[in-house]
């Protein structure tokens, strides 16, 4: 009997190092599945930072072939410049030292000339060139030759010349003259296609600079511009598009940090915060241009060194002709500059590009006078008329703006919710639920709490443990041991089978034990989630009704907001402060 009950403990042993062996063998092969899992992710990481190494190759490749391309370009575009327009260089400088010549006299007329013809001679297409031809015999009292450059400059450029002779003229104190060359450049210019240099000259006609002659012809010429721009409907509808600009630039920052649940559960709040935002912009609006009306501003002092400064940049600046070559080069020494970049290299163009830039029509230097003065070199003052004289375009704006931010209010705002949470090494997802606040809240509420229910319910009892699945590998076990060793000893192979079915026992009762824990933590993390997603929804209907409030305490502004645009209409006809200013025409002068 000993010897039967040695063997059985020998072939007991050998099954339990079997069942040893063969979970080292799992424990290996889950090790090894670890492993190239690992590998697959090292793999997936060392691709992906080999492309990101190509790329950023790839980029500084074409970085420098950007740069190489564009010190190429420059060279190129610099000889063009030299061989074209070399010579005008000549002229500007000349025409610099000329006029300080006539201020200081220290310089005689016939030096002047003499370097007048040389330069005409070598810019046969230049109008400043005969210009200071004229000046210089102008001075000299030869009428013949001076009459004879005067057209040659007229003929090369009539708007340039013109507004030369003005701005001497003016700078000479003769200000007859200076009117009436200044009617020459009025007449000369196309009100769609007005020259860089108009904004400072209506600004210093407007204060006084051409005398009140000069403000009458300015006034009778821009109400001709205007009637004659306004026929055309693209060019008032771009101005009011940059008074809608204007408007939505003063929309007020998001207010979600005001409205929080509801910013979290309701797909509408972008629509909301969006007209919030627009609706809140009435009172900046108010603001801004009530005190902007009713600021006073004295008589800029700079007035004469502004207009000067425009003849010194009319004779120093670069002609039409040379602008293309002259933002060409700009634009690839940016590129230089920005190591590649192109994308940089325009934006930094685009910031300069102010003195580069050929015409802008008169209403669009009006709209910029009062919206960028300072682009423009406007003053306050005449911020302040061109606010009123374009308040039909700033009404229409007005009025577009509000009517798109209250036809943008939701006709419903409703909650969503769908969330997931982990309940140890489970995961709960709530499918979706939604509902409308036009809803009563105690309905949306006993919704939303029935919605949860309903499925966290299957959830948490999907937990259990599975006493009828989880018993059959342990009854197939003791069954075995029973088959197994009842030929020897029908005692001994009910006892291994109790002792097997014990072990098997308490394990699968710790195990059911561990799941009636997690259903436990389960359901109260559930209900914790329920209460939560109900006190948001409760949360976010009171800060809607919190949001309506305040939507119609800012909407309310757009009444005041809209009288005050159309008390423009009778400031547009007010005197500009310089009106009442006494200006001391000389005797009629001779001029060229």
């Amino acid at each position: 009997m000993s010897e039967v009950d040695h063997h059985l403990r020998r072939q007991v042993d050998r099954v339990n190092s079997l069942v040893v062996r063969l979970g080292e063998q799992v424990g290996a092969v889950s090790g090894q599945v670890s492993a190239v899992g690992q590998a697959q992710q090292e793999t997936r990481t060392e691709l992906q930072q080999l492309r990101a190494d190509f790329m950023t190759f790839v980029r500084q490749a074409e970085l420098t072939a950007n740069v190489q391309r564009a010190e190429t370009r420059v060279g190129v575009i610099q000889d063009k410049v030299d061989h074209e327009f070399g010579h005008h260089k000549v002229v500007r400088r000349s025409a610099v030292g000329m006029l300080q010549a006539f201020d200081t006299g220290l310089v005689s007329d016939e030096t002047v000339r003499n370097v007048g013809e040389q330069l005409m001679i070598q810019t046969p297409r230049y109008w400043l060139a005969p210009a200071l031809i004229a000046l210089s015999s102008w001075a000299a009292d030869d009428r013949s030759l001076c009459e004879r450059a005067v057209e040659e400059a007229f003929r090369r450029s009539p708007d340039r010349t013109s507004l030369f002779f003005a701005l001497v003229l003016r700078r000479q104190g003769r200000h007859a003259g200076a009117v009436r060359w200044l009617r020459h450049y009025l007449n000369v210019q196309d009100p769609a296609a007005l020259g860089r240099e108009f904004a400072v000259i209506l600004e210093s006609i407007s204060q006084g600079a051409f005398g009140a002659a000069g403000r009458e012809l300015l006034r009778d010429t821009l109400a001709t511009w205007r009637e004659t721009l306004l026929a055309d409907e693209a060019t008032e509808t771009a101005q009011i598009t940059r008074w809608r600009a204007e408007i939505d630039s003063m929309r007020a920052p998001s207010a979600q940090a005001d409205f929080p649940r509801l910013a979290a559960v309701s797909p509408e709040w972008a629509q909301l915060d969006a007209v919030l935002s627009s609706a809140r912009a009435q009172q900046a609006v108010l603001d801004k241009y009530t005190a902007m009306m009713a600021r006073e501003s004295a008589p800029s002092d700079r007035i004469e060194d502004a207009v000067d400064d425009i003849l010194d940049r009319l004779v120093g600046e670069y002609d039409n002709e040379e602008l293309p070559l002259r933002r060409d080069l700009a634009f690839n020494h940016a590129v230089i500059d920005k190591n590649g970049d192109l994308d940089a290299a325009k934006q930094a163009v685009d910031v300069d590009s102010a003195s580069l830039e050929e015409t802008l029509d008169y209403l669009t230097v009006q709209t910029t006078s009062a919206l960028n003065p300072q682009a423009i070199g406007a003053s306050p003052a005449t911020q302040r008329l061109s606010v009123a004289a374009c308040h039909s375009w700033f009404k229409r704006a007005h009025a577009s703006f509000s009517r798109d931010y209250r036809a943008a209010i939701p006709p419903d705002v409703g909650a969503y919710f769908a969330t997931t949470h982990g309940v140890g090494a489970q995961t709960f997802a709530l499918p979706p639920w939604s509902g409308s606040f036009t809803t009563p809240l105690e309905t949306l509420e006993a919704s939303l709490a029935a919605h949860w229910d309903g499925h966290a319910r299957p959830f948490i009892d999907s937990l259990a443990f599975p006493w009828r699945q989880k018993a059959l590998l342990p009854g197939g076990i003791v069954l075995a041991v029973l088959l197994l060793f009842s030929p020897f000893s029908v005692g001994f192979a009910f006892v291994a089978a109790l002792v097997v079915g014990g072990v098997w026992a308490l394990v699968l009762h710790n195990r059911a034990d561990a799941a009636r824990k997690l259903q436990e933590t389960a359901r109260q993390s559930l209900e914790r989630a329920k209460r939560e997603s109900i006190g948001t929804l409760r949360a976010a209907r009171a800060e809607l009704t919190d949001w309506q409030s305040r939507f119609q305490q800012a909407d309310a502004v757009e009444a005041a907001t809209r009288a005050m645009i159309a008390s423009l209409a009778t400031a547009a006809h007010a005197s500009s402060p310089y009106e009442g200013r006494t200006v001391t025409e000389p005797a009629e002068e001779h001029t060229s």
